[in-house]
């Protein structure tokens, strides 16, 4: 029997990745984006072909159509409200909307016993200096007086009702069909990534075929672990696949640290382009008192590697190329 798969942001960068490889494997998948971040054109080579695409608010397609989850056994939650650019812009929306969306989500999914994946994000870990982050970890969050906080909360927030829904889904008789596991993510970049909400390996490309200067923010030594896309929507495939990885939370990335100034440098060593880095300070880039707490971010993905063998295929030279390319 044909399995039943909704994605929600389907139609977004990550989104559109996994629901090619669903249906790579014969999987009948459903989408529901509003196209608020994400882009039509993604998807349209699937469409139709067991592949269908529902334009609208989640919670509110899920409450006007309710059959769409008839059969479904997984949810891939992906729908959020992204980039440091947008979260600076509208704060209160980002809350409403992450939370929002979740709770409706869950509990749809709830009524029909399926399983849900949570795309949560490493920006939960806040003011951690406890590097490699570990799924276990303390979750260390500045004042509500910087806008930053408003989607690591959010997210936060997330987790917690994912595993409650996936505590009260498991009930007091053994376990059910339904339940939740928590992906957070790290840096995931590949193609269909724009860097209109402040992605900065998409803003780096750009800017270096364009030969104008790489925006480098802060002093350029801060790090980051990139993963491409297709490595992390194999793992989020094996974490939804595996009932072990359910009622869990696990790291989803690269351990390969890089400086944000030596990223810069890379791509302008791969592209042959003639432009230079240009530094600028993290208030101009985003507004006075904006707080960059992450000087080091790299994920221990050893939970990931133990439960579901999770290896990666494509390194972050091998990505910059096909971006550039």
């Amino acid at each position: 029997m044909q399995q039943k798969t909704l994605i929600t942001g389907g139609a977004g960068f990550i989104g559109s990745h996994l629901a090619e490889r669903l249906r790579s494997r014969g999987e009948e998948v459903v989408i529901i984006d509003d196209l608020s971040t994400g882009n039509e054109t993604n998807i349209a080579h699937l469409l139709g072909n067991d592949c269908s695409l529902i334009k609208g608010r989640v919670s509110e397609v899920l409450t006007a159509q309710p059959e769409l989850l008839d059969g479904v056994r997984h949810i891939y939650h992906l729908a959020a409200s992204v980039g440091v650019q947008l979260v600076k812009d509208n704060p209160a929306a980002t809350i409403q909307n992450n939370v929002h969306e979740t709770g409706a989500v869950l509990e749809a999914a709830h009524h029909v016993n399926a399983v849900v994946l949570i795309a949560s994000s490493s920006e939960v870990y806040g003011k951690s200096a406890d590097i490699p982050l570990r799924e276990d970890g303390d979750l260390i969050y500045g004042p509500p007086t910087g806008p930053r906080w408003s989607y690591a909360l959010s997210k936060a927030f997330d987790e917690h009702l994912a595993l409650s829904y996936h505590k009260q889904a498991q009930g007091s008789g053994g376990k059910s069909s339904g339940g939740a596991v928590v992906a957070r993510l790290f840096n995931t970049i590949g193609p269909r990534q724009v860097g209109h909400y402040g992605m900065v390996v998409p803003r780096f490309v750009a800017a270096a075929l364009s030969g104008k200067p790489l925006e480098v923010y802060g002093d350029g030594q801060q790090t980051r672990a990139f993963c491409d896309v297709r490595d992390v929507v194999g793992a989020l495939v094996g974490l939804m696949e595996n009932e072990h990885c359910h009622g869990e939370v696990f790291n989803v990335g690269s351990e390969e640290e890089v400086t944000i100034d030596e990223l810069a440098d890379r791509v302008i060593a791969l592209s042959g382009s003639s432009s230079q880095k240009q530094h600028i300070a993290f208030d101009d880039a985003y507004e006075p008192g904006f707080e960059d707490p992450f000087r080091r971010r790299v994920p221990d993905t050893s939970k990931l590697r133990e439960t579901i063998g999770f290896e990666r295929e494509f390194g972050l030279n091998e990505t910059l190329k096909e971006l550039i390319a």
